[in-house]
């Protein structure tokens, strides 16, 4: 258990130098930590929802996209609580996850600016559609050979 709570808080002991040391002197418990996860995920979960329910609304393709953004911002912050911002970013810039993370951020500010400023529907739903298939992509990469076994199931799909 306590080697979990290592990994899951950051405290990886090849990776502590004065400066994380410093840090973790002053970060929060383990069950400080997994408490705002919960409370964050949830919440992201919540404001998704809350927006794919509001997309029905007259003009609510503007809700639907803040509110689905907000909710996948909330669930990709509530990791930081588990690891740390820091690592975090650097895991979320790592090159096996780069091309995900960007194209997964990119879609964030694009459903926004397609929603609010440029008031395309269709662009805005599209990107919301790409956001959601970005994010499962950048949360696949956290799970060893995941992104295998889906790109081999999808090709027996449409071979």
């Amino acid at each position: 258990m306590e080697k979990l709570r290592r990994v899951l808080s950051g405290q990886d002991d090849e990776e502590q130098g004065l400066t994380a040391q410093v840090l973790d002197a002053s970060s929060l418990s383990f069950n400080t930590r997994l408490k705002w996860f919960v409370i964050c995920f949830v919440a992201g979960i919540f404001f998704s929802i809350l927006g794919t329910g509001l997309l029905w609304l007259p003009n609510g393709i503007k809700l639907f996209a803040v509110f689905y953004t907000f909710g996948n911002l909330a669930a990709l912050a509530s990791t930081c609580f588990l690891m740390g911002p820091v690592k975090q970013l650097k895991k979320m810039f790592e090159t096996t996850r780069l091309l995900a993370t960007v194209t997964m951020l990119l879609c964030l500010v694009f459903t926004l600016c397609a929603a609010l400023w440029w008031r395309k529907k269709g662009l805005a739903l599209l990107f919301c559609i790409l956001q959601f298939l970005s994010m499962t992509w950048y949360s696949l990469s956290y799970i060893p050979y995941a992104r295998d076994a889906v790109l081999k199931c999808c090709s027996s799909l449409f071979s």
